[in-house]
């Protein structure tokens, strides 16, 4: 009979779906979910924050000239709250 054809997965599929299906796919699976838990941990430990880079570097900014006596008191608290 024709014995090398088959080999338990069907007529000459054995090959080709036994690495792809089984080797290929799981090392897609494991990429995926290693992803995924990732973007959870990014999520929830604060990866979005309320204020962006830039509002934190013009509150930098804002801290300094106060700081050198550029901008007074008064004018450091009302730019403060645009940033907060």
């Amino acid at each position: 009979m024709m014995y090398g054809l088959y080999d338990g997965y069907g007529w000459g599929a054995g090959s080709m779906m036994g690495w792809f299906g089984g080797g290929v796919m799981m090392i897609i699976f494991w990429a995926l979910f290693i992803a995924l838990i990732v973007w959870a941990v990014r999520e929830v430990s604060g990866g979005r924050s309320h204020s962006s880079p830039t509002s934190s570097q013009a509150l930098n900014i804002l801290k300094e000239r106060y700081a050198k006596g550029e901008i007074d008191k008064e004018e450091f608290e009302s730019k403060k709250k645009d940033f907060a």
